[in-house]
């Protein structure tokens, strides 16, 4: 079994975080810094929970594809020439140089080393100068394939062959997007940002996306005053479930993130009047996140890289004809622009606060009732770093 902090004892002291949001306390900081946890992390979490490497639309047609990296693993997501989708291991069974490098059409992917090449379903199809070779048979050298399943259009891969299937664990969540029709909306289809660099913890970063306790505070004025903490609300959802959300009332109906304090696109036409007098933060860990309104959602992706490291890409959807409204990009650049200050702000929190979580005087904090968006995430951070211990602990009694 591994050794230094990590025993028994260290496991059952993470039931604190679980607790009611009242009476529950923070993670221990080195679950957010130390490299031997996150290597632990990787086998609870990573390496057996479903992540998010994109959007299915992406690959529309035959020979569609994209790369992805998720824990430093290369991956292509392609559409074969039957129409199915595939997840792959982009690097080369040769000399592990990658085969496929961003996004784009192709019949196959060929290894620019030495000219290995793979089909569209990862078989080697041509090997040059290999009939010496005793005993190959390219066969034996496809590219490793990775479970794949689509989630409202979202690509998601796992890498543990025995995961059971997501969209079962997201149907309370699928339930409260249902008014938006992601899945059905072409508007949506469309390449995310950029990779952009994050110094710390991924678990930082989540709970500064869901966190309606900081809203009113740390970006206080008149845009996020429309949208105040004292509304934050957290439905119960089931045990079971992939993923957790909390609805935030806002002060006017069909409130925007832009100058006007008012939405400036067409409203997504499902909407009840419920729906747009509030706000719906959305998680699903460990890789997506998605913030949703009258007339833009918002989501963003990320690839964790280590325990200080990792990139998001930013998305967005509108409503269906939005693209053809008058002065369209006019108006989606000044959401775009107050989203950008806000997230600049977020941005420097999250580093600020990954310092603090190196430091000898960091501890493990409690919470506000409005902050019951980090005990959901406790929750399902916790119950699998317990199963991997346990896990662990089998192994080493076998």
């Amino acid at each position: 079994m591994d050794g230094g902090f990590l025993s028994d004892a260290f496991f059952s002291s993470l039931d604190s975080s679980v607790r009611e949001v009242n009476a529950a306390e923070t993670l221990p900081p080195v679950c957010y810094t130390d490299p031997d946890f996150f290597k632990f992390e990787k086998d609870a979490i990573f390496y057996r929970e479903w992540l998010c490497v994109g959007r299915e639309a992406w690959v529309k047609n035959p020979g569609d594809y994209f790369t992805a990296s998720q824990i430093g693993e290369p991956l292509i997501i392609a559409r074969n020439r039957e129409g199915e989708l595939k997840a792959m291991s982009a690097v080369c069974q040769h000399r592990a140089m990658l085969v496929a490098d961003g996004m784009g059409n192709a019949r196959s992917f060929r290894c620019p080393y030495h000219h290995w090449t793979y089909s569209l379903d990862g078989n080697l199809v041509a090997a040059p100068e290999m009939d010496r070779a005793c005993n190959f048979d390219k066969a034996d050298f496809r590219l490793p394939e990775v479970k794949l399943e689509t989630w409202l259009g979202f690509i998601f891969i796992n890498f543990d062959p025995d995961a059971a299937p997501l969209a079962p664990r997201l149907s309370a969540v699928t339930a409260v997007l249902k008014n938006y029709n992601i899945a059905d909306n072409d508007e949506l289809d469309r390449p995310a940002s950029e990779p952009r660099k994050e110094l710390w913890n991924w678990k930082v970063r989540y709970e500064n996306a869901n966190d309606g306790y900081h809203a009113n505070r740390l970006h206080g004025g008149a845009v996020h005053d429309c949208v105040p903490s004292a509304l934050a609300t957290f439905p119960e959802l089931p045990a079971d479930t992939a993923g957790y959300f909390r609805y935030n009332g806002t002060t006017t109906q069909d409130f925007g993130f832009n100058p006007t304090l008012k939405a400036v696109l067409p409203i997504f036409p499902g909407l009840t009047m419920e729906d747009r007098n509030r706000y719906l933060f959305l998680c699903i860990p460990p890789t997506l996140t998605m913030n949703c309104g009258s007339d833009l959602i918002s989501f963003s992706m990320f690839n964790i890289e280590g325990p200080d490291e990792m990139t998001s890409r930013r998305g967005w959807q509108v409503a269906p004809g939005a693209l053809k409204q008058p002065l369209f990009a006019e108006r989606l650049s000044t959401i775009m622009s107050t989203f950008a200050a806000i997230v600049e702000q977020d941005r420097d929190v999250d580093k600020a606060v990954q310092i603090g979580l190196h430091s000898k005087f960091a501890t493990r904090g409690r919470y506000s009732w409005q902050e019951q968006s980090q005990r959901e995430l406790n929750n399902w951070i916790v119950s699998r770093y317990q199963a991997e211990w346990a896990r662990r602990r089998a192994k080493n009694a076998a």
